[in-house]
């Protein structure tokens, strides 16, 4: 079998599984699985680099969002959280799971938060139901439920559920970075939104965006190592120096103004760790509603984590000739927990994280790796000065970044030619973008299917678990009316 595109070399040439040399090799099987030490440290920091920006970007996503009270979450502390349940959600995955699969905040989880829970409700209530989908999460993980779950979605559905989700976050990248805005009522035009202010782009820090765009693009068609991370550093460095030198009003730049910060370290502000309220979110939004809001952010990090684990361990070399990963009981349980810290710590869902084949392109084999990238994540608190002054536009391309990849990855493996699937899955695509919701686009896709197959005499293909969500979204969607038939609120 020739080697891997990504298996470095001396990995290549090693003599294959060797017998434990001493009490870390016997724990991490790390000659078994024929790596060295050298490969885990080396795998682990090329992860940590790879999959870094999450300590900046998941603080702009989150802080971008504001809940029903008016409230945002402080830009210092969000660095804070993310950085700590990153570290110790990796660390866990590592001495648990024994796996190099690093774990932090989820794109796309943390959109669904920030643009969608935390509008409807307090903050605290909205990480409280982050934390409840992490438990139900473990529970089905328990039953051995998540796996008949995943078998329920058809796999083009999954597959759109993805795509929509990467079309969702390039879209608030946009947004978020001034590139596009939504034009005024008062424009009289039928057009919702426009190309920067007015129809036309304006400013340095839109230049900043557009300029750290095809920097990402270029350096991720070259296949460049810590791509976007590069790139967010770069065009930091960039923005730095264009405020100083030119006259910019700190409301341009939006929650993040590059200013040269007064040290490089700083103590880290766990102000936020633990400010949950478990079930507080039900009594502003109901309880059917809340149900679904806790729905939607277990599903849209549960395909995404199956999925990842899944690759990357055939990426590693682990999985055996079925498919199946050594210890996937203990992988998955790992991945609840994390779901579960990442609301506890307001950091949001913690999923794996596909970067880590850079690890594995570096040799990584083991949860060793692991135990490196979650240390860096760690020793990453002490240096939250450094990233509280990278402005949303040097950061945003890599949400365009991301939804590229994740629509590259996902669409060839959608059948388009059955109707019944092509379908559903474009409509879970295009109405997460064009709704703003996440929970819109799954709903959408769910419901078409089962009319869809129903209709041309396949119901009984339908597993039962699919037709109970579709049932959930039915009255999801027709709530409204419902209310006013019963004559609620």
């Amino acid at each position: 079998m020739s080697p891997s595109a990504t298996t470095p070399v001396d990995a290549v040439q090693s003599p294959g599984p060797q017998p434990p040399k001493n009490g870390l090799d016997r724990f991490f099987k790390i000659s078994q699985r024929g790596s060295t030490v050298s490969r885990e440290l080396r795998g682990g920091l090329a992860t940590f680099f790879a999959m870094a920006y999450i300590v900046v970007l998941n603080p702009i996503i989150l802080g971008a969002g504001q809940d029903k009270f008016g409230h945002q979450l402080d830009n210092g502390q969000l660095v804070t959280a993310t950085a700590l349940m990153a570290g110790l959600s990796t660390l866990l995955m590592g001495v648990i799971g024994n796996v190099p699969i690093a774990v932090a905040a989820g794109l796309g989880i943390n959109a669904v938060v920030s643009l969608q829970l935390a509008p409807k409700m307090s903050w605290p209530d909205a990480m409280g139901m982050v934390v409840l989908a992490g438990l139900v999460l473990m529970i089905l993980v328990a039953s051995g439920l998540r796996q008949r779950v995943m078998d329920a979605i058809p796999n083009g559905l999954r597959r759109a559920i993805a795509i929509g989700i990467g079309l969702f976050i390039a879209l608030v990248g946009l947004v978020d970075a001034g590139f596009v805005s939504r034009n005024p009522d008062a424009a009289h035009t039928t057009v919702p939104l426009a190309l920067g202010q007015g129809g036309q782009l304006q400013g340095w820090p839109v230049l900043v965006f557009v300029v750290g765009l095809a920097l990402m693009f270029l350096l991720t068609v070259r296949k460049t190592k810590g791509a976007i991370l590069i790139g967010m550093v770069v065009m930091a460095v960039v923005a730095v120096v264009i405020n100083a030198v030119a006259d910019i009003p700190d409301a341009s730049w939006g929650l993040a103004v590059p200013n040269v910060p007064d040290s490089i370290v700083g103590a880290p502000d766990f102000g936020l760790v633990g400010q949950i309220s478990l079930f507080g979110g039900f009594k502003e939004v109901g309880l059917l509603t809340g149900c679904l809001f806790v729905f939607t952010v277990l599903l849209s990090g549960f395909f995404d984590a199956m999925g990842t684990i899944i690759g990357v361990g055939e990426e590693a070399g682990l999985t055996d000739e079925n498919g199946n990963l050594p210890g996937m009981g203990r992988i998955l349980m790992v991945d609840g927990v994390a779901v579960a810290a990442g609301g506890l710590g307001s950091a949001s869902a913690n999923t794996c994280f596909v970067e880590s084949t850079a690890g594995v392109g570096e040799g990584a084999r083991t949860g060793l790796a692991n135990v490196v990238t979650g240390g860096l994540f760690l020793l990453a608190l002490i240096f939250t000065p450094l990233a509280t002054v990278v402005p949303s536009q040097a950061a945003t391309p890599a949400l365009l970044v991301v939804g590229f990849l994740i629509m590259s990855a996902n669409v060839r493996d959608i059948d388009w030619s059955d109707y019944t699937v092509a379908v559903p899955a474009f409509l879970t695509i295009i109405s997460m973008p064009f709704t703003y919701s996440i929970t819109n686009g799954i709903g959408m896709g769910v419901l078409a299917f089962i009319l869809l197959r129903s209709a041309t005499g396949r119901f009984k293909e339908i597993p039962w678990l699919l037709n109970a969500v579709g049932v959930a979204f039915l009255v999801y969607f027709l709530l409204n009316p419902i209310e006013q038939v019963l004559g609620v609120r």
